[in-house]
């Protein structure tokens, strides 16, 4: 699925996404999440209550093969990306809420991760399919080495911080988009054997994920600037970390349909995030011009 300088690059994105995320946090950032924690507390839930389960829903009512579904439901348990916060910018939302946001269920992950896997992908597994939890959770506690790193940067040196953040950021999208053109280059055929399940979960996951996040914070009654970050927190799930914990903790056998799947989800979220952040910018626009 992935050549080995894919894979190599894949691991050096999400060390420097990991990085870049760190570079934009400092410790005043948690002692703001300690201070007024209801809204970071909300993304938290919507992040690690709807994403996995709406997962494991889309892959039961869409009878996925189980390695297809583990994957998928891999994607609903990963935590937020910086890609969230570079949509919640354009979209003129809560950008220093999305950032803890990022932050909390960076960390959580850790433990929350595996746990939620247990519990939702257990039903998928068979004697040939296992989920190393082990793999996943030693995976996911090396990645806060960086985050670490680039905390480091940012206290330190606050220039360089201030360019790494914004590589960080790009760079996610800039690395998804030449894996999933690089993945249908080398893989073609592999479009003729995508179902229309496989691009109803693609899609699904993420869209779902947008509203029901959305919902939950207008239902908390948060504000329209934080209901927007929570919905992109939500629904942006951290693709390159889903990406890589199937390559670092299934066997090679199994990648080439398990990469499939969240490589799909990372270019119709993508998208979708786009068309959503032009509507809210329209939106935006329109209010102004009829105050």
């Amino acid at each position: 699925m992935l050549s080995g300088l894919e894979q190599a690059l894949l691991a050096l994105l999400l060390v420097v996404l990991m990085m870049g995320m760190g570079a934009s946090l400092t410790v005043a950032d948690f002692r703001a999440v300690l201070k007024r924690p209801r809204g970071p507390l909300i993304g938290l839930a919507s992040q690690y209550g709807w994403m996995p389960l709406i997962a494991f829903a889309l892959a039961r009512a869409l009878d996925l093969p189980n390695d297809q579904a583990i994957s998928l439901i891999i994607v609903g348990c990963t935590p937020g990306g910086t890609t969230s916060n570079l949509f919640t910018y354009y979209a003129r939302a809560d950008v220093a809420l999305s950032i803890s946001m990022t932050a909390l269920s960076t960390i959580v992950a850790v433990v929350v991760m595996p746990l939620l896997l247990m519990l939702y992908a257990s039903a998928f597994t068979d004697a040939a399919l296992k989920v190393p939890y082990g793999n996943i959770t030693t995976t996911l506690a090396v990645m806060l080495v960086p985050l670490a790193l680039g905390m480091a940067i940012r206290a330190r040196w606050p220039r360089a911080a201030a360019v790494l953040e914004k590589v960080g950021s790009l760079s996610g999208i800039g690395v998804l988009g030449l894996l999933i053109v690089t993945g249908l280059v080398h893989n073609g055929a592999l479009l003729a054997q995508t179902t229309p399940a496989m691009y109803a979960a693609a899609i699904g996951l993420g869209v779902l994920g947008f509203v029901l996040g959305y919902l939950l914070a207008a239902l908390l009654e948060t504000s329209q600037a934080a209901r927007r970050a929570i919905a992109f927190e939500t629904g942006i799930q951290n693709s390159p970390l889903a990406l890589g914990i199937i390559l670092a903790s299934f066997p090679a056998a199994l990648h080439e349909r398990m990469l499939w799947l969240p490589l799909l989800y990372a270019l119709f979220v993508l998208l979708s995030a786009s068309l959503l952040t032009l509507w809210w910018r329209w939106r935006g626009g329109q209010s102004q011009r009829g105050t």
